[in-house]
């Protein structure tokens, strides 16, 4: 079912804008980047966890669930669509029961999705609001990243420590691979040659090379015994990997050639959802347990601000 709602005329200034999803009180937190201040925090649904912006910068994809300690509805499980200069809510998809991270690829017209506790990815046609594709994944899906060519999909399946590869052209599952303990996020280097996956409890970022769908080598971040790698950026050169550690409180800056972790920057408590804004060269992270966002500035790798956020900040999407 689609949900379609008008849209106010333009209330937000042009320019960047960084959209905070917060899963514990329902809400998203819009950030002007240019001030680091929160200008408008938006009413989205029970538990908005997973947020991705439109190549074209004119939509927000927020996958929103029943909140943890209530029975599941399927009225509260769907994909929510804001237009990212007002705010508002101009459309519902369905996409299955828990959906937690979503990928959207550059035309915006596939939507993909992880369905937890069903063990499956939905692809929409977004053009139609129609599922075209409901495929197998690993054991509790949870990340869902497209490459930058729009050719392949990973999701990542935190239970069965595997990453499902997704040909997007065929939407058939082609490959999986075995990764850390816990597998939460994947990035794509710039040039979409090489995937990097997040594993939480295994204190690794697994290397993947896209055209041969083969691991190459896993990244140890074990030196910094607090860390539990989460959300990732890769710096636009591709030479760097910024890793949020969880729990560890900090951004692990990675030096990918080596796989040294370089620094180590203290943020805001379980840092989770990070995203760069390269023309500010600013990274902005979501800090679930202090309630705020951590503001890096990437010339120096310091915390230059730190935002209160709502209850619980989970992902980051930026409008840039």
């Amino acid at each position: 079912m689609i949900a379609l709602g008008a849209a106010a005329c333009s209330k937000y200034p042009a320019g960047p804008l960084v959209f905070i999803s917060n899963e514990k009180d329902g809400t998203i937190s819009v950030i002007d980047a240019r001030q680091d201040t929160v200008i408008d925090t938006i009413s989205a649904g029970p538990r908005p966890r997973g947020i991705r912006i439109t190549t074209d910068g004119r939509h927000a994809y927020v996958a929103i669930s029943s909140p943890v300690d209530k029975q599941p509805k399927p009225s509260e499980n769907h994909v929510a669509v804001i237009d990212t200069s007002t705010g508002a809510t101009i459309r519902t998809i369905e996409v299955g029961m828990d959906p937690e991270q979503i990928a959207i690829d550059s035309h915006e017209t596939r939507l993909y999705a992880s369905n937890e506790d069903a063990g499956t990815a939905t692809v929409v046609d977004l053009r139609t609001g129609n599922n075209i594709a409901t495929l197998v994944t690993g054991i509790e899906p949870e990340g869902v990243s497209i490459s930058p060519d729009d050719k392949w999909v990973y999701v990542t399946a935190e239970t069965s420590n595997t990453v499902t590869i997704i040909d997007t052209q065929r939407l058939e599952v082609v490959s999986t691979a075995l990764v850390g303990a816990r597998p939460r996020d994947t990035v794509f280097s710039p040039d979409g040659t090489k995937a990097y996956v997040s594993a939480e409890v295994g204190q690794t970022v697994t290397e993947i090379d896209v055209a041969s769908q083969k691991v190459l080598r896993t990244i140890s971040l074990s030196s910094w015994p607090d860390a539990k790698p989460v959300g990732m950026v890769v710096s636009p050169d591709g030479k760097t990997l910024y890793v949020a550690t969880g729990r560890g409180n900090t951004v692990a800056v990675v030096d990918i050639s080596s796989g040294q972790i370089v620094k180590e920057v203290s943020v805001g408590q379980r840092v989770w959802g990070i995203a760069g804004l390269a023309s500010m060269n600013k990274l902005y992270t979501a800090n679930g347990i202090s309630g705020d966002v951590s503001v890096i500035n990437m010339n120096g790798n310091t915390v230059v601000a730190t935002i209160k956020g709502g209850n619980g900040p989970w992902g980051v999407a930026i409008r840039k």
